[in-house]
C-alpha cells in the first residue's frame, strides 16, 4: 500500500496564514464596499457588499475546516479528517446560490422604479479600484498555496476572489453607466453581480459534491492507470477505485501477474507500482492488490510445474498425450521415502485433482511416487588410482556421444554406499537441451558399465565454442 505522509507543520502553517489573511482581506473590503454602498444608494455596490460579507463568512469557514482537516486519523475517521474542507466548501456554496438570489429580486425591483438616486463620488470609486486591486492579489496568492499544499478549500477561496473582482469591476461599470444618465446600469450592474455568484457557487458546489460523492478523479485516474500498466511485469489493471478525501486521493487497485512468478517477485512488482503512482502524485494512498493470471503462452509442462509447486510438490518426467480429444497427464512426483503410503497416496490424489481442475474434469491424470532420499553421506577423496581410472573413462565416452562433450573438473569421492563422481561437461551451445541431457544420460551409463561401485553421477552441461566439444 502507498502511503502518504503528514502534512509537514510547516505547510501547515502555511495554509492557516493564508486563511487567517483571507478573512482580514475579506472583512476590511466587506466594511469598506457596505459602508460606500450606503452613502451612494448603489445597488450593485449593496449587493456587492452582501457578496463580501458571505466571502468573509467563507472565509472564516475555511479557517476552521483546513485547522480541521490537518488532524490525523483517529478511531473513528480511519481515513482523516479531509472532507471537513469539502463540507465547508458545501455551506459556501449554499450561502452563494442564497445571495445570489436575494440580489436578482432586489434588481428586478430596482428595475421597476423610475425615481433612482445613485450618488457616487470619487470615494466610491476609490473603494472599488482598491477592492479589485486586493482581490487580484488574493487569488493568485490562494490559487498558489492551494495548488502546492493540495487544499480544496483554499482553492474555493481563490475563486470567491477571483469571482469578487469580476463582481467589483461589474459594480464599477454601472456606476459609470449611471453617471452618464443611464440610471438601470446599476441594477443591470447587480443582475450580472448575481450571475457570477451563481457560477462561482455551481462551479464549487459541483468539485465539492463530486468529493462527498467519493466521485472519482476523472483527471488523474487516466495518468494512474497509464503509469501502473508501464511497470514491467503488470498485464493488466482487473480494477481501480479512487476517491477524494481533501487533497489526498485514495482507493484500490487491483493488479494482474503472471502466476508463474515467485513471491519475491510478485512483491518487487507490487513495490514498483507503488513508486510509480508516487510519481504520479505523492499524495495518493492506494492498496495494491495481486491478482495471479495465466498467461496465453503457457506450455502444458509449465502448467503442471507450476501446480505442483504451489503445494510444494517436485513434478518432473511429465508425459501427455490426446488421445480422441481427451488430455491424458502422467506424471513423476517425489515425496519423502520414509513417509507412509497412505499419506503419500493422499498428497498425490490431491495433486491430480488440482490437475482436472487446471485441465478440465475429463482430463485422465496418473502420478508415479518416487521416494526422495536426502542423506548427508560421509565422504573422502577417493584413491588415486581409481580416480584417475574414472576420468579416463569420463574423458573416453563423452568424446564418442552424439554430441561429443569435453569433460573436464571431475570430483571423485568415496561414501559408504558407494563412489560419488561429480564433473562438467561442455557441448555446443547450439545443441537442444535434450540432446545434452541423453548425451550426458550415455556418459552416465557407459561408465557405470565400466565402474558399477559407483552410486551415482551428476553431470553439469555447459555451453563452448564447437572447438572445446570437438
Amino acid at each position: 500500500m502507498t502511503e502518504t505522509k503528514a502534512l509537514p507543520r510547516a505547510a501547515t502553517s502555511v495554509k492557516l496564514a493564508a486563511a487567517k489573511a483571507s478573512i482580514a482581506a475579506s472583512a476590511l473590503l466587506a466594511a469598506a464596499k457596505l459602508a460606500a454602498g450606503l452613502w451612494s444608494g448603489s445597488l450593485a455596490l449593496l449587493s456587492e457588499s452582501g457578496h463580501a460579507f458571505v466571502d468573509t463568512g467563507a472565509t472564516v469557514l475555511t479557517f476552521f475546516a483546513v485547522r480541521e482537516a490537518e488532524k490525523p486519523a483517529d478511531e473513528e475517521h480511519h481515513y482523516g479528517h479531509g472532507k471537513y474542507e469539502a463540507l465547508a466548501a458545501l455551506i459556501q456554496t449554499g450561502f452563494l446560490f442564497g445571495l445570489a438570489l436575494f440580489i436578482v429580486g432586489e434588481a428586478w425591483r430596482r428595475l421597476q422604479e423610475t425615481d433612482v438616486v445613485i450618488d457616487a463620488g470619487w470615494p466610491i470609486y476609490g473603494v472599488l479600484i482598491v477592492s479589485i486591486i486586493v482581490d487580484f492579489v488574493r487569488s493568485r496568492q490562494l490559487r498558489r498555496i492551494a495548488k502546492e499544499e493540495g487544499s480544496d478549500a483554499l482553492a474555493a477561496d481563490a475563486l470567491h476572489f477571483s469571482s469578487d473582482l469580476v463582481s467589483s469591476a461589474l459594480v464599477l461599470l454601472g456606476l459609470v453607466a449611471a453617471h452618464y444618465g443611464f440610471e438601470r446600469g446599476d441594477a443591470l450592474a447587480a443582475l450580472g453581480v448575481a450571475v457570477f455568484i451563481a457560477v462561482a457557487g455551481f462551479r464549487l458546489g459541483r468539485r465539492t459534491i463530486d468529493t462527498l460523492l467519493d466521485a472519482a478523479p476523472r483527471e488523474m485516474a487516466p495518468h494512474l492507470e497509464r503509469a501502473i500498466v508501464d511497470v514491467p511485469g503488470v498485464i493488466a489493471i482487473d480494477s481501480l477505485r479512487l476517491r477524494t478525501i481533501g487533497p489526498d486521493i485514495v482507493g484500490e487497485a487491483t493488479i494482474g501477474v503472471s502466476r508463474g512468478l515467485r513471491v519475491e517477485q510478485a512483491a518487487r512488482i507490487k513495490s514498483a507500482v507503488a513508486e510509480a503512482i508516487a510519481t504520479v502524485t505523492p499524495r495518493a494512498r492506494i492498496t495494491l492488490s495481486i491478482e495471479p493470471r495465466a498467461l496465453d503462452d503457457e506450455t502444458i509442462a509449465e502448467r503442471i510445474l507450476l501446480v505442483g509447486a504451489r503445494r510444494h510438490i517436485h513434478a518432473h518426467h511429465v508425459i501427455a498425450q490426446q488421445i480422441e480429444g481427451r488430455l491424458s497427464i502422467g506424471v513423476d512426483v517425489e515425496l519423502d521415502g520414509a513417509m507412509p503410503l497412505g499419506r503419500a497416496h493422499a498428497i498425490a490424489a490431491d495433486f491430480e485433482s488440482a490437475l482436472r481442475d487446471e485441465f478440465g474434469a475429463d482430463a485422465e491424470v496418473d502420478t508415479h511416487i518416487e521416494p526422495l532420499e536426502l542423506q548427508l553421506l560421509a565422504a573422502h577423496v577417493a584413491d588415486p588410482a581409481i580416480a584417475g581410472a574414472i576420468k579416463a573413462a569420463l574423458a573416453r565416452v563423452a568424446a564418442q556421444t552424439r554430441p561429443p562433450a569435453h569433460v573436464r573438473d571431475v570430483r571423485v569421492r568415496e561414501t559408504a554406499g558407494g563412489i560419488v563422481v561429480n564433473f562438467r561437461c561442455r557441448l555446443d551451445a547450439a545443441v537442444s537441451v535434450q540432446s545434452a541431457h541423453d548425451a550426458l544420460d550415455e556418459i552416465e551409463r557407459r561408465t557405470r558399465e565400466e565402474f558399477p561401485a559407483i552410486l551415482r553421477i551428476v553431470g553439469r552441461a555447459e555451453p563452448g565454442d564447437r572447438s572445446a566439444a570437438a
